[in-house]
């Protein structure tokens, strides 16, 4: 049974590059990924080797102002004894 937990809100250039690095420092680490959502803590369980994807859309629609969007995803099996 999947699950999905998502967060969306507005923030400042600095505050999202601390949020990627605190998201890359937890990534790195040897063990468990301690990954904030909102106002919950998700524990999640990186394998050694992960797949990674980049998509930059840029949009200009008919109305509005033109607009850019970065989508990172990371994604990994979870091996028995990976659980949290």
């Amino acid at each position: 049974m999947g699950e999905t937990t998502a967060h969306d809100e507005e923030v400042s250039r600095d505050e999202a590059a601390d949020l990627l690095q605190e998201l890359a420092r937890e990534i790195r680490g040897d063990t468990h990924a301690d990954v904030h959502v909102g106002n919950k803590m998700l524990t999640l369980s990186p394998s050694s080797v992960l797949e990674y994807r980049i998509e930059v859309d840029e949009r200009s629609p008919m109305l509005g102002g033109d607009r850019e969007e970065i989508t990172v995803s990371l994604e990994w099996e979870v091996h028995a004894g990976d659980d949290a």
